[in-house]
Order: C-alpha cells, then sequence, then structure tokens
C-alpha cells in the first residue's frame, strides 16, 4: 500500500514544496512557543506553577465524605 501511495505522490507536479512549507511552518511555530514564554510576567508564571498546590479547603472534601459507585 505504501509503493501504491508513493507512485501516486510522485506523479503529482510540485508536491516537493509541501514538505519544506510543513517544516517551515513547524519551526515558525516553536520559536513563537519560546518567544512567548521567554516574554512571560515571571510572577504569571510563578503562579501558574504553584496552581497544583494552592487548593482551596473549601473546594477539597476529606475521602471519607465521596460516596463509591
Amino acid at each position: 500500500m505504501l509503493k501504491y501511495i508513493k507512485n501516486y505522490a510522485d506523479s503529482i507536479k510540485g508536491i516537493d514544496v509541501y514538505p519544506i512549507i510543513s517544516l517551515f511552518i513547524f519551526v515558525l511555530f516553536f520559536i513563537a512557543v519560546i518567544y512567548y514564554v521567554r516574554k512571560m510576567d515571571k510572577r504569571r508564571v510563578e503562579e501558574m506553577k504553584n496552581m497544583p498546590l494552592d487548593l482551596d479547603a473549601e473546594t477539597t472534601l476529606p475521602l471519607h465524605t465521596v460516596k463509591q459507585a
């Protein structure tokens, strides 16, 4: 089946540009993500980093109050 797809793809004119465009978009996306992360406010990063540890006592239930199905 892969041989059929390869032969079909070889018959399409201009298909060789698609892998180059895909790689270019991939690289641009990750450069943008790295730029965004580097420019983030450091206080916001600390806040997000501590989110799992900052649970309110009101929102958490003791284990014995949870009903088992």
